[in-house]
């Protein structure tokens, strides 16, 4: 299991690699779908897409269990957080898993448009009763992580995650970590923007996951550089995975 975690790990960069790659296409005035469906539908058309693709599934299905399974058996440093540490890894895997489910319907043909899910869900939670105060709750929760991921990379949070080596591999991992985390939080903290505002404005179309607000951002006065640099950022962060799974702390 903690092998599968690790590969977890792993798949999780691979695919923050490939986002990066098209968030810094769309940077530079090229084409593409900047989030995981994306990335993924680049491996499907890749020379061994299935197998690289069924690798994904098998990864992040094994680091959403490994996460769910921890949550109840390892217990933190803290026993008075014991249940917000287990609220915490619940969290993230719930996220993993439902990647993997994206993943597999990439390896059996199929395919998913991220950006139409997402407003897709908005429009319906609109029409149900209460349904726009729960997205404004979703979109509150986004934003929430992605201020944690800004967090988390600024203060050097993420060491706790890894054992990190000494020497110039050490300092290479928390630079990465440090860019990576802030560049992702920044991407969600947009996210829950564009929720709040199709909450807001009781419009879905605004509503567009990752593509349409790294997309949003490219549309802004200096907006191809403020893309480029969080594509660096997303890259750095999809290296960092890599470094996470040799060096994670898994016990």
């Amino acid at each position: 299991m903690q092998a599968l975690a690790r590969l977890g790990f792993a798949v999780n960069g691979l695919l923050h690699i490939l986002i990066a790659g098209i968030a810094i296409a769309v940077a530079v005035g090229g084409g593409g779908t900047a989030d995981q469906s994306g990335a993924l539908g680049q491996l499907a058309a890749s020379p061994g897409g299935v197998f690289a693709l069924w690798t994904v599934v098998v990864g992040l299905f094994a680091l959403g269990l490994w996460l769910l399974l921890s949550a109840f058996l390892i217990q933190g440093a803290d026993p008075k957080r014991k249940w917000s540490h287990r609220v915490v890894e619940v969290s993230k895997a719930a996220v993993y898993l439902l990647l993997a489910g994206t993943a597999a319907t990439f390896a059996f043909g199929g395919t998913t448009d991220s950006a139409t899910s997402t407003r897709d869900a908005s429009a319906a939670l609109m029409k149900a009763p209460g349904g726009v105060f729960v997205l404004l709750l979703g979109g509150l929760v986004v934003l929430g992580i992605g201020v944690y991921f800004v967090r988390k990379g600024a203060l050097r949070k993420f060491t706790a995650d890894l054992s990190v080596p000494a020497g110039a591999a050490g300092r290479a991992i928390i630079a990465l970590g440090i860019a990576g985390y802030i560049a992702k939080g920044v991407a969600l903290i947009v996210v829950a923007v564009l929720i709040l505002v199709a909450a807001f404005t009781l419009d879905p179309s605004k509503s567009t996951g990752l593509d349409g607000a790294l997309k949003g951002l490219a549309a802004l006065p200096f907006g191809g550089v403020i893309l480029g640099v969080i594509g660096v950022g997303l890259l750095a962060y999809g290296v960092y995975c890599f470094a996470r799974a040799w060096r994670a702390r898994l016990t």
